[in-house]
């Protein structure tokens, strides 16, 4: 857990800010409350804010992601707010749209509806039923807006076409967005970034990048076009995290001041590039953790750098990047290896096993059917030597 060194704040300290006794301190310069009658009373620190690119607004370097709210009023985005994290990443996919219900929630009590930044995203790629979906959303959301609306988990690069331009332009000049952008995940994000480079109307994008990714010169690259062409740049999949290992940080714990959760999100802010990053923080544990990391301004340090490279290295075969443009196209059978991985991940890293196996059902009955499947090929087939055919026979025992 987090200890504080003088030139930052800790998670006991937000505690305090956040209405338990806490004694006199002082922390980056600031007084922190003595009493829950204080606290009640005294100035907050906020989350540090970076501008968005193009979009020409800033938002907190921490997001709030949508995926862990809860239908009804949720208690954990007032929270956020109080510290500045104002921004919160929703999707009309998330929760069958219960995120976006959520929300709207809180609003109906918080009442600050202009206050808070919300992003969310349709997944339907084609004009028509994107613009369909934006309606919903702002049905759901009981809001006349959007700040950000993403097409979601873009992977052709197709659908960035003419006809979707005419329709985002149509909804900014109404009102419906304020701005848009794209999210991607899968193995071509290098290749998206250079198109929303070269995209005018493409004003921020949310990608799968975290200490896994330091030394992809491809990507940096992409990254590297994005920004100079004023991409506004999101973090997303921050974690890096692996599936089928279990208290694969332990030795990492023991290297520095931070846990894991908040290291590799230091990692991502050391990246000027970056604006922000979303994190999935489904407890006042989770949020209050990676609020005080946003809070304290120290970096990393080279031994914790050198710790989390090492990690990487020793972790690579378990944990997947989504290029299953490679691995699926091995292998003779209709199975869908980058999502399977990915709720593989959800069971054994973020300990949701319910969740896991609801979207694994989810799945066509064909993709699901993974016994008697060579996966050998795929395993070969993977860049990064990912073992394949291990952690698809552990998602048929834990998740079929």
């Amino acid at each position: 857990m987090a200890t504080n060194d003088g030139n930052g704040i800790t998670r006991r300290d937000l505690l305090g800010l956040g209405g338990a006794a806490a004694g006199a301190a002082l922390v980056g310069g600031l007084a922190l409350p003595s009493s829950p009658a204080e606290a009640q009373k005294a100035p907050l620190p906020q989350v540090p804010r970076r501008p968005l690119g193009k979009t020409g607004k800033s938002v907190p370097i921490l997001l709030l992601g949508g995926m862990a709210l809860d239908r009804k009023f949720d208690p954990k985005i007032a929270e956020a707010v109080r510290f500045g994290v104002n921004y919160v990443d929703a999707a009309d996919c998330y929760l069958g749209g219960n995120s976006e219900a959520g929300l709207a929630a809180y609003f109906a009590r918080a009442k600050n509806r202009d206050q808070v930044w919300v992003t969310t995203k349709s997944d339907k790629h084609d004009p028509k039923g994107f613009e369909e979906t934006v309606f919903r959303s702002l049905q759901n959301l009981q809001s006349d807006y959007v700040d950000l609306y993403y097409l979601h988990a873009l992977k052709d690069p197709g659908h960035l076409n003419e006809d979707l331009a005419v329709t985002v332009s149509r909804l900014k000049k109404s009102g419906k967005i304020r701005h848009f952008g794209f999210s991607c995940h899968d193995g071509n994000v290098a290749e998206l970034l250079h198109l929303a480079a070269k995209t005018p109307w493409v004003e921020s994008v949310m990608f799968r990048y975290n200490f896994r990714s330091y030394g992809n010169k491809e990507l940096n690259a992409a990254i590297d076009a994005a920004h100079k062409a004023g991409v506004g740049l999101i973090a997303m999949k921050t974690q890096g995290s692996e599936a089928g290992l279990r208290d694969a940080w332990t030795k990492f714990e023991k290297t520095g001041k931070w846990n894991k959760h908040q290291a590799v999100l230091k990692a991502v802010w050391q990246d000027e590039r970056i604006s922000a990053a979303v994190s999935h923080m489904d407890s006042f544990e989770k949020l209050r953790e990676n609020i005080a990391a946003a809070l304290d301004r120290t970096a990393l340090t080279a031994a914790e750098m050198g710790a989390l490279d090492r990690y990487a290295a020793a972790t690579r075969p378990y944990a997947c990047d989504g290029c299953d443009q490679f691995c699926n196209a091995a292998v003779a059978a209709d199975v869908r290896i980058g999502d399977t991985m990915r709720y593989l991940m959800y069971h054994d890293a973020y300990g949701e096993p319910g969740k896991a196996r609801e979207l694994f059902a989810s799945l066509p009955a064909e993709a699901r059917r993974l016994s008697g499947v060579d996966f050998g090929p795929a395993g070969r087939a993977c860049p990064h030597g990912v073992d394949v055919a291990g952690l698809m026979k552990r998602a048929e025992a834990v998740l079929a």
